[in-house]
């Protein structure tokens, strides 16, 4: 149960396994090549989630931010953007990444460099550990994880920049508007009687409908300074409504000549229809 042990059979397995890549010939055995790299991908992974524990348990105060993760695209953040980490690192320093630009692979191999050594350090360090006193980790090891954790979330950052366009914090404060209205969409729906609690606690499925189309009435009607301004120009909306900026204009001047009678109306029948 003790995570240097673990740590210890995971460096096993990663160092038998490269050990294996290296003693076989990739031209005359392809298959068998594919199959160690898929098993070192595997075991790298597990020895990531190994010495993440670790370091959750060892310099938990110490843990270098990773509020950038925000500024990344959801679709990055569903793998294991880690283990992703250390092959593009291994890449860049074998000068086998073409998806990164030249100019931006320059900066990176440094940055890959740093990484990498200090992976290895943290490997020799918690192994000499793991065998002599496994049920300790003494301030020479606290160090060498605090570097090593803060190298991966630089270059982790530097590496995402190069490849896609992160969120600006311009972009971050659009989407948390967006949640605002939908937060206040619902708690406005619960107190109308438009929603029950029970349809939100059970995930009934017409919500994915309901609560998106009575936000739009909420933004432009309820909290028209909120992501659905129209006093803003399209390109200073979220992407999500900007696309739709003449609509939402027209649907706002029908809603404006509605009573509040027919406004109760129109909302309780978007609750329903589907």
């Amino acid at each position: 149960p003790r995570l240097l042990s673990q740590f210890f059979f995971a460096d096993e397995r990663v160092t038998r396994v490269v050990a294996e890549i290296n003693g076989l010939d990739a031209e005359l055995d392809p298959q068998q090549y594919l199959v160690l790299l898929n098993q070192l991908h595997l075991s790298q992974a597990h020895l990531l989630g190994v010495l993440e524990r670790i370091m959750e348990e060892c310099i938990p105060t110490q843990r270098h931010s990773r509020d950038y993760l925000v500024k990344f695209p959801e679709e990055l953040l569903v793998g294991n953007l880690g283990n992703h980490m250390l092959f593009a690192a291994e890449c860049l320093l074998a000068g086998t990444f073409p998806e990164v630009e030249e100019a931006d692979r320059a900066q990176l191999r440094p940055q890959a460099r740093n990484l990498l050594c200090s992976l290895e350090l943290v490997r020799t360090v918690l192994r000499e550990q793991s065998l002599n006193q496994p049920n300790s980790y003494p301030e020479s090891v606290r160090a060498v994880l605090v570097q090593f954790d803060r190298l991966f979330a630089e270059f982790e950052l530097s590496y995402v920049s190069s490849l896609v366009a992160v969120k600006s914090p311009e972009d971050i404060y659009r989407q948390q508007e967006i949640i605002v209205l939908f937060c206040e969409t619902v708690e406005r729906a619960l107190r109308l009687g438009y929603l029950t609690q029970e349809m939100i606690d059970g995930y009934e499925p017409l919500l994915m409908f309901t609560i998106p189309r009575l936000a739009i009435i909420s933004g432009l009607l309820i909290y028209p300074e909120g992501p659905l301004s129209l006093e803003r120009s399209p390109e200073e909306m979220s992407q999500i409504f900007s696309p739709f900026y003449n609509l939402l204009k027209k649907i706002r001047e029908l809603l404006q000549v509605l009573s509040v009678e027919e406004l109760c109306l129109l909302e309780r029948n978007l609750c329903t229809a589907e």
